[in-house]
């Protein structure tokens, strides 16, 4: 259910009180804002961990689960760093040096709306924090973090719980060129960027009153940049989506103001391990079905034929209906959901697709 976070929750009011009127002030990007540039090379374990000095960074999981009455769930699991650049020179505990959000949701057919939950703080007293040394990021007692090769996802809400493990053995997969991913027609555009598909998950789930043990797969991805989007840009549209026969598929595309396409790319990695990158003339994202949002009027292609190259894949979500309400936290509205990859009519794999830019244009 994409409900706003309780205001009548003392942190909750205290934090969102004190954040939203850090992010209308903060700056546009400024050059002491470190560069993303082509040939830097991702080196793990520090690169699994957070880069304060840039301008904003998430880690973001989602996935499907099995393991309850109600049969298959979507879930996601999102935690965001921004650098404001506000009060940098004082030495309080209290300055906003750096922003903290999260979003967790869980997509269940039976509820028929996503059930969705959000945090924000900024940095400090040991409540919140992004570790640089490894994945280690918390917002009070929501967490994500790596020991190794495991990591463990926790979110506690009102409406649900995750206690999520992911079993990460498998090589990280660096998007675009080496983990320098372009976004936008300029060179400067870009990010620094990599996956971790085919993740196996177990763990527990609450919804509700109900518990049960879960297991499924998933997808997460990390990101850092400095730059913010082109002023022509609108949104975008992306996906991940976990092949049946052991590979991955990541695709997106920049949308412009006028609708039509900014920028665009993907990568597929086959079962074999063998990864090969997409110009953007070879990604395309054809709508084949609409669904309008019974409370904010949004329309959303909630349905899509995505193209890569020779790869086609059309793209079923588990629901229509999961929209996220984020204006409490990162200010906007956008639909984030659980998909079906069918080929043929056949099965081939389960991801997420994530649609922004439907409600107001996004402003990184």
């Amino acid at each position: 259910m994409a409900t706003a976070p309780d205001p009548n929750h003392p942190v909750r009011r205290r934090r969102f009180l004190h954040v939203l009127p850090l992010l209308a002030l903060a700056p546009p990007a400024r050059a002491d804002y470190p560069p993303v540039q082509r040939g830097r090379t991702l080196a793990f374990p520090g690169d699994h961990g957070a880069h304060p000095d840039y301008r904003t960074e998430w880690w973001y999981v989602t996935g499907w689960l099995t393991g309850h009455a109600g049969g298959e769930l979507g879930f996601q699991v999102t935690f965001f760093r921004s650098r404001p650049r506000l009060q940098e020179d004082n030495p309080s505990a209290f300055a906003p040096k750096q922003l903290l959000f999260a979003h967790a949701a869980i997509a269940e057919p039976r509820h028929g709306r996503l059930r969705h939950d959000q945090r924000a703080a900024r940095e400090g007293f040991g409540l919140a924090y992004a570790d640089e040394r490894n994945t280690d990021v918390r917002i009070d007692d929501w967490l994500l973090r790596l020991d190794a090769t495991r990591y463990q996802a926790r979110v506690v809400s009102r409406d649900f719980d995750l206690e999520l493990a992911f079993d990460a053995r498998e090589p990280v997969l660096l998007q675009g060129q080496g983990g320098f991913s372009r976004k936008g027609p300029r060179p400067a555009q870009a990010s620094f960027y990599y996956s971790r598909p085919q993740l196996p998950v177990s763990g527990r789930v609450r919804i509700g009153t109900l518990h049960f043990t879960v297991s499924g797969r998933a997808w997460l991805d990390h990101e850092w940049s400095s730059e913010i989007m082109d002023a022509e840009a609108a949104g975008w549209d992306w996906i991940g989506i976990n092949l049946e026969d052991g590979g991955a598929l990541m695709a997106f595309r920049m949308r412009n103001t006028k609708g039509g396409v900014l920028w665009a790319a993907g990568t597929l990695r086959e079962a074999s391990g063998t990864a090969r990158s997409f110009a953007p003339g070879e990604i395309a994202f054809v709508p084949l079905r609409r669904w309008r949002s019974p409370r904010t009027g949004v329309e959303y292609p909630v349905a899509m034929r995505v193209r890569a190259r020779d790869t086609e894949l059309d793209l079923e979500p588990l629901m229509d209906d999961q929209e996220l309400d984020s204006r409490a936290s990162t200010g906007t509205i956008y639909w984030e959901g659980a998909v079906r990859a069918k080929r043929g009519g056949r099965l081939v794999g389960r991801g997420y697709l994530e649609l922004t830019g439907y409600w107001n244009p996004v402003r990184l």
